[in-house]
């Protein structure tokens, strides 16, 4: 307990230079592996901590770690700065009102997330060098988790071999230790070739691009009444072969993501899709290329380490918010419907609580709520490495997530209590990994009876490279 409190009083210490870090995140958003001026931020405090730095992670200009400490354990904490297109929003207000510019913005609170992370990184580097305890702490900076699948990649390359354990955290609404439920996810995108030619003139010359993607996706939509219930499967048009209505489109390309609740009845149903675009071209006479983009598998959870962080959680007590924090988030919930309210309470399992705009307690470990399932390229890691997870109340109660309101609320004070909380609980775990034998042991040995039945297989093929992109030329 007297550890605990030093941990945090070293995240403390430190929490001031970490919120800039964080707004300064925010306020230059990017996408997946666009990262670089992000990265660099990232890569300069890393240095200025006393880190030691190795960039260009796994071959990944946009990835960065930092390592500190000697001998004993190998303690990961992950971290993300990736935004999202089309979620520009001034901060601190409640309607929504884009900034100029490309209109990415951080509607996930990656901002937070990698900053917490480091900061918690850096207070456990910071007490190994104060007690002298062996130990090593590694902050991973983490690109592209938006469906770039970046740590499927890290993983693959053997970024985390060495590592004993992993841990992370996401910005929330409630907080509580994160349930080990995610989709394996494959992105894959289908291109189809046709013929061009005069659509009134000679329709009977050309052969239709998009009229082949728009037989997938009715061939999508049937399959979907013949699919596990859990599985989800959405598209998004990437080029639809021009503007011009009289040409007979003759190149069309959609993306599709394909998510299921393993890895193996996500490969089924990648099979089955493709069978539909085959059959799409085959019906219009046109050609199909299939190429996978990205793939990560669902996630495993780590019943010693899950405990150990809701203890965690439950030492510090819920995130210290106050009236002016309450009296904002109570502005952004009434943007949202009940709908999105009462959809929080049931993810989590218990009954909602009225005036209550922030999560002012800590969900028990014991409830069970609606599974809400998305995906994360952490997964990966959780497959080779025992992976915690934990969640804190950076935003108003029912804000939906990839939302206006999530970006709007991403530098507010109530979202930098949030950051400094989940780095306290992070920072408070890895010293329970560090000063507990047994409990590394018992995490240990809980991953490998997860395992043991299926080892991990990387989900994206071999020939598959991380879809790196050019750092932007300077203004």
């Amino acid at each position: 307990m007297q550890n605990s409190e030093t941990i945090w009083q070293m995240v403390d210490a430190k929490r001031t230079e970490f919120e800039a870090l964080s707004d300064r995140i925010w306020g230059m958003p990017e996408i997946a592996y666009t990262e670089y001026r992000s990265v660099a931020e990232h890569t300069a405090m890393l240095k200025a901590q006393g880190f030691r730095v190795t960039e260009n992670l796994a071959g990944i200009p946009t990835a960065v770690m930092g390592e500190a400490g000697e001998g004993g354990p190998v303690i990961a904490i992950l971290g993300e700065y990736d935004a999202l297109p089309g979620l520009s929003q001034e901060a601190g207000i409640a309607e929504p009102k884009p900034l100029p510019g490309n209109g990415y913005g951080h509607g996930c609170g990656h901002n937070l997330l990698g900053s917490a992370a480091m900061l918690a990184a850096t207070a456990v580097k910071d007490f190994l060098e104060a007690t002298g305890r062996p130990g090593r702490v590694r902050y991973y900076g983490c690109p592209a988790e938006e469906g770039g699948a970046a740590k499927a990649f890290m993983v693959r390359a053997g970024a985390f071999k060495d590592v004993d354990i992993a841990i992370t955290w996401h910005p929330a609404s409630l907080t509580r230790v994160g349930e080990a439920l995610s989709l394996a996810n494959t992105r894959m995108d289908f291109h189809f070739t046709g013929r061009a030619s005069h659509a009134a003139a000679a329709p009977h010359l050309g052969r239709s691009a998009l009229d082949a993607v728009e037989l997938m996706n009715v061939g999508v939509n049937y399959m979907r009444e013949h699919m596990p219930s859990d599985a989800r499967i959405h598209y998004a048009m990437l080029d639809s072969g021009g503007i011009a209505p009289n040409v007979v489109q003759a190149s069309a390309k959609v993306r599709y993501a394909i998510r299921a609740r393993d890895l193996a009845g996500m490969l089924a149903l990648n099979e089955r899709v493709r069978k539909i675009a085959q059959g799409a071209a085959l019906m219009t006479e046109t050609t199909v290329a299939i190429s996978i983009m990205s793939a990560v598998s669902n996630m495993l959870g780590n019943t010693p380490l899950a405990e150990a962080m809701h203890q965690n959680l439950l030492r510090l007590g819920p995130v210290p918010f106050d009236a002016a924090d309450r009296d904002y988030a109570a502005q952004i919930q009434a943007t949202l419907s009940e709908e999105d309210i009462l959809t929080d309470y049931r993810r989590v399992g218990i009954p909602p609580r009225p005036d209550t705009p922030l999560c002012d307690f800590i969900v028990p470990r014991e409830a069970k709520g609606e599974p809400m399932i998305g995906s994360t390229d952490v997964a990966d890691v959780s497959w080779v490495v025992p992976t915690v997870e934990v969640r804190v109340a950076t935003h108003a109660i029912g804000t939906p997530g990839h939302s206006w309101q999530i970006t709007a609320q991403g530098k507010a004070p109530a979202a930098h209590k949030g950051m400094v909380h989940a780095a306290k609980a992070m920072a408070g775990t890895a010293l329970d990994v560090l000063s507990d034998e047994l409990l590394l042991a018992r995490a240990k040995q809980d991953h490998r009876e997860r395992t043991a039945a299926t080892p991990y297989v990387c989900p994206i093929p071999p020939e598959v490279q991380p879809p790196l992109q050019p750092r932007p030329q300077a203004a």
